[in-house]
């Protein structure tokens, strides 16, 4: 069938179609989804395809992926999030969810695509389900059967489910402390529970969906090492955007990133670097002490509308070790940690690619 499909396609294009396309990405190599070509349409849904369009850190560039996908996942504003791979998107019409691979460069050309659908949102009382902070899974993929799938939106309600339940399917809902409202999510596989830094990272918050769904483990940080700050950096930590992420390396470490971000997007044309955003990088050990650290070593942290994640650079030819790749409010940047030093990113225009639906990914 998905050949069939791919030749479908392939025909409705025409021959004479030209574009010099990428090679496939390596497998679990990190990728920047930014959009679609279009390219025509699909002759048995009559729907409009592109070509995925991305950039790939290891190479700096932006490539156009061989991989045909309905335009409606390349331009929809619906996107919330991704993890592993998977990317999460929002029916607003009937709050239902649904996880697609269609935005994986990775898998095969000739694969057909996987998608699941997942029931309705349950509202809490004085809570919402529309704006969504970020989603975050217990598993590689969805359709593994322990998988289990968190979504928090802002404000206080985190729901859990096991997409691979078929038509038992359904959400757990929980108010989080108001200390959580606009909290990322992201799953430690070291303690084998969702994960949160409340505002300001001095708590930290861990549900499962067994006994700490509605009895959270609770935890304060002592954050330790400040840095002495600038006079120019005391003034952006008290006027901008602050955020809290956790994120965990291959290998079980914890740290706290707290990303502070003025909002502009002037950068130097001399340098393509600014000061107007801050990122404060804290090891976290098993006490709960949290360690300012200007050096991670061979670690890199990739932070924007996906689960937070962590790769080791040398494995990646290309990657940056000892930083931090970011998708902001209105640029895609990378900061060196040891200098603070953040660059925007060369050969994509943050205009054309909004940080709501612009996000890295990885298997």
């Amino acid at each position: 069938m998905s050949m069939l499909l791919r030749h479908v396609w392939k025909e409705a294009l025409g021959r004479n179609h030209s574009r010099r396309f990428s090679s496939s990405l390596c497998t679990n190599q990190p990728y920047l989804i930014l959009g679609g070509d279009y390219c025509g349409v699909d002759l048995i849904k009559g729907d409009n395809v592109g070509h995925l369009e991305y950039y790939d850190p290891c190479k700096g560039e932006v490539k156009v992926s061989e991989k045909i996908v309905p335009m409606e996942f390349l331009e929809l504003m619906g996107r919330i999030g991704s993890s592993h791979g998977w990317v999460a998107s929002l029916n607003t019409r009937d709050a239902s969810m649904s996880l697609i691979d269609d935005l994986n460069p990775t898998t095969s050309l000739d694969s057909y695509p996987k998608r699941i659908s997942l029931p309705p949102f349950v509202t809490l009382p004085y809570c919402q389900t529309q704006l969504v902070s970020n989603v975050a899974m217990s598993s590689a993929s969805p359709e593994q059967e322990d998988c289990v799938l968190a979504v928090k939106f802002f404000g206080p309600q985190l729901s859990l489910c096991k997409p691979c339940s078929g038509p038992n399917t359904k959400w757990f809902n929980i108010r989080t402390p108001n200390r959580f409202f606009n909290s990322q999510v992201m799953y430690s596989r070291r303690n084998q529970m969702f994960c949160m830094a409340a505002s300001g990272g001095h708590y930290t918050g861990s549900w499962d969906l067994h006994k700490h769904r509605h009895n959270p483990i609770l935890n304060q940080l002592k954050l330790q090492n400040f840095p002495k700050l600038m006079q120019p950096e005391l003034g952006l930590l008290d006027s901008c955007f602050r955020r809290e992420d956790l994120v965990e390396s291959p290998t079980g470490e914890s740290f706290l990133v707290k990303w502070y971000d003025d909002g502009s997007s002037s950068y130097s044309d001399s340098e393509k670097s600014k000061t107007n955003k801050l990122f404060l990088v804290f090891k976290i050990d098993e006490e709960g002490n949290a360690c300012y650290t200007q050096d991670i070593g061979d670690l890199c942290i990739f932070l924007s509308k996906s689960e937070p994640f962590c790769l080791h650079a040398s494995l990646y030819s290309g990657l940056t070790p000892n930083s931090v790749y970011f998708v902001g409010f209105d640029d895609i940047g990378v900061c060196n940690l040891a200098t603070s030093t953040v660059h925007q990113i060369p050969n994509i225009n943050p205009d054309n690619y909004p940080s709501m639906t612009t996000f890295w990914l990885h298997n």
